[in-house]
Protein backbone atom coordinates (compact mmCIF):
# COMPACT_ATOMS: atom_id res chain seq x y z
CA UNK A 1 0.00 0.00 0.00
CA UNK A 2 1.20 3.49 -0.79
CA UNK A 3 1.75 6.08 1.94
CA UNK A 4 -0.85 8.36 0.33
CA UNK A 5 -3.57 6.24 2.00
CA UNK A 6 -1.95 6.33 5.47
CA UNK A 7 -2.83 9.23 7.78
CA UNK A 8 -1.65 10.71 11.06
CA UNK A 9 -4.53 12.50 12.78
CA UNK A 10 -3.67 15.20 15.32
CA UNK A 11 -4.86 14.28 18.81
CA UNK A 12 -5.36 10.60 17.95
CA UNK A 13 -2.80 7.88 18.64
CA UNK A 14 -1.28 5.77 15.90
CA UNK A 15 -1.84 5.78 12.17
CA UNK A 16 -5.00 5.42 10.12
CA UNK A 17 -5.81 3.98 6.73
CA UNK A 18 -8.08 6.12 4.54
CA UNK A 19 -11.19 4.10 3.68
CA UNK A 20 -13.55 6.48 1.90
CA UNK A 21 -14.56 10.12 1.63
CA UNK A 22 -17.82 11.43 3.04
CA UNK A 23 -19.65 14.70 2.62
CA UNK A 24 -18.10 16.19 5.78
CA UNK A 25 -14.69 14.49 5.78
CA UNK A 26 -13.76 10.83 5.53
CA UNK A 27 -13.80 7.42 7.20
CA UNK A 28 -10.47 6.01 8.43
CA UNK A 29 -9.48 2.68 9.99
CA UNK A 30 -7.03 2.58 12.89
CA UNK A 31 -3.90 0.49 12.36
CA UNK A 32 -3.79 -0.04 16.14
CA UNK A 33 -7.16 -1.72 16.72
CA UNK A 34 -8.88 -1.77 13.28
CA UNK A 35 -11.71 0.48 14.50
CA UNK A 36 -13.27 2.79 11.96
CA UNK A 37 -13.68 6.46 12.81
CA UNK A 38 -15.28 9.41 11.11
CA UNK A 39 -12.90 12.34 10.64
CA UNK A 40 -14.21 15.84 9.98
CA UNK A 41 -12.57 18.23 7.54
CA UNK A 42 -11.77 20.60 10.41
CA UNK A 43 -9.36 18.09 12.03
CA UNK A 44 -5.63 18.41 11.43
CA UNK A 45 -4.62 15.42 9.28
CA UNK A 46 -1.21 14.62 7.76
CA UNK A 47 -0.82 12.23 4.85
CA UNK A 48 2.43 10.28 5.29
CA UNK A 49 3.36 10.64 1.61
CA UNK A 50 3.45 14.44 2.10
CA UNK A 51 5.82 14.40 5.10
CA UNK A 52 9.55 15.04 4.67
CA UNK A 53 12.52 15.10 7.03
CA UNK A 54 14.92 18.05 7.01
CA UNK A 55 18.55 17.35 6.16
CA UNK A 56 21.42 19.80 5.86
CA UNK A 57 20.97 19.97 2.08
CA UNK A 58 17.35 19.13 1.28
CA UNK A 59 14.09 17.63 2.53
CA UNK A 60 14.01 13.84 2.27
CA UNK A 61 10.54 12.30 1.78
CA UNK A 62 9.39 10.15 4.70
CA UNK A 63 9.07 7.19 2.30
CA UNK A 64 12.84 7.28 1.67
CA UNK A 65 13.61 7.47 5.39
CA UNK A 66 11.32 4.48 6.06
CA UNK A 67 13.08 2.54 3.26
CA UNK A 68 16.44 3.30 4.90
CA UNK A 69 15.14 2.06 8.27
CA UNK A 70 13.71 -1.05 6.61
CA UNK A 71 17.09 -1.74 4.97
CA UNK A 72 18.97 -1.17 8.25
CA UNK A 73 16.58 -3.46 10.16
CA UNK A 74 16.24 -6.10 7.39
CA UNK A 75 12.48 -5.52 7.30
CA UNK A 76 12.06 -6.19 11.04
CA UNK A 77 10.96 -3.91 13.92
CA UNK A 78 13.46 -1.22 14.91
CA UNK A 79 16.27 -2.17 17.28
CA UNK A 80 15.41 0.85 19.45
CA UNK A 81 12.07 1.71 20.99
CA UNK A 82 10.39 5.06 20.45
CA UNK A 83 10.49 5.34 24.26
CA UNK A 84 14.32 5.44 24.42
CA UNK A 85 16.25 8.47 25.66
CA UNK A 86 16.71 11.50 23.43
CA UNK A 87 20.41 10.64 22.95
CA UNK A 88 19.71 7.04 21.90
CA UNK A 89 17.01 8.17 19.46
CA UNK A 90 19.30 10.76 17.88
CA UNK A 91 22.16 8.26 17.66
CA UNK A 92 19.89 5.73 15.92
CA UNK A 93 18.49 8.34 13.52
CA UNK A 94 22.01 9.53 12.72
CA UNK A 95 22.81 5.97 11.57
CA UNK A 96 19.73 5.99 9.33
CA UNK A 97 20.01 9.53 7.98
CA UNK A 98 23.53 10.87 8.73
CA UNK A 99 22.91 14.40 7.44
CA UNK A 100 19.57 15.09 9.13
CA UNK A 101 19.26 18.64 10.45
CA UNK A 102 19.62 18.34 14.22
CA UNK A 103 18.31 21.89 14.71
CA UNK A 104 15.00 21.25 12.90
CA UNK A 105 14.38 17.54 13.55
CA UNK A 106 13.45 17.09 17.21
CA UNK A 107 13.52 13.96 19.35
CA UNK A 108 9.70 13.96 19.22
CA UNK A 109 9.89 13.78 15.40
CA UNK A 110 12.30 10.85 15.59
CA UNK A 111 9.96 9.10 18.06
CA UNK A 112 7.08 9.49 15.60
CA UNK A 113 9.10 8.17 12.65
CA UNK A 114 10.23 5.10 14.64
CA UNK A 115 6.73 4.53 15.98
CA UNK A 116 5.21 4.89 12.49
CA UNK A 117 7.79 2.54 10.96
CA UNK A 118 7.06 -0.13 13.59
CA UNK A 119 3.30 0.24 13.11
CA UNK A 120 3.60 -0.03 9.32
CA UNK A 121 5.92 -3.02 9.67
CA UNK A 122 3.53 -4.74 12.10
CA UNK A 123 0.64 -4.24 9.66
CA UNK A 124 2.73 -5.38 6.67
CA UNK A 125 2.42 -1.99 4.95
CA UNK A 126 6.11 -1.39 4.24
CA UNK A 127 6.00 -2.07 0.50
CA UNK A 128 7.46 1.39 -0.14
CA UNK A 129 8.49 1.27 -3.76
CA UNK A 130 9.11 4.63 -5.39
CA UNK A 131 6.04 5.98 -7.18
CA UNK A 132 5.96 5.05 -10.85
CA UNK A 133 6.72 7.97 -13.16
CA UNK A 134 4.37 8.52 -16.03
CA UNK A 135 5.71 8.86 -19.57
CA UNK A 136 5.19 12.63 -19.46
CA UNK A 137 7.42 13.05 -16.37
CA UNK A 138 10.41 11.21 -17.88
Amino acid sequence: MALDKILAISGKPGLYELITQTRGGFIAKSLLDNRKISVGIQQNVSILSEIAIYTLTEEVPLREVLVKIKTKENGEQTSVSHKESKDKLEEYFFEVLPDYDEDRVYASDIKKVIQWYNMLQKNDLLDLEAPKKSDEEE
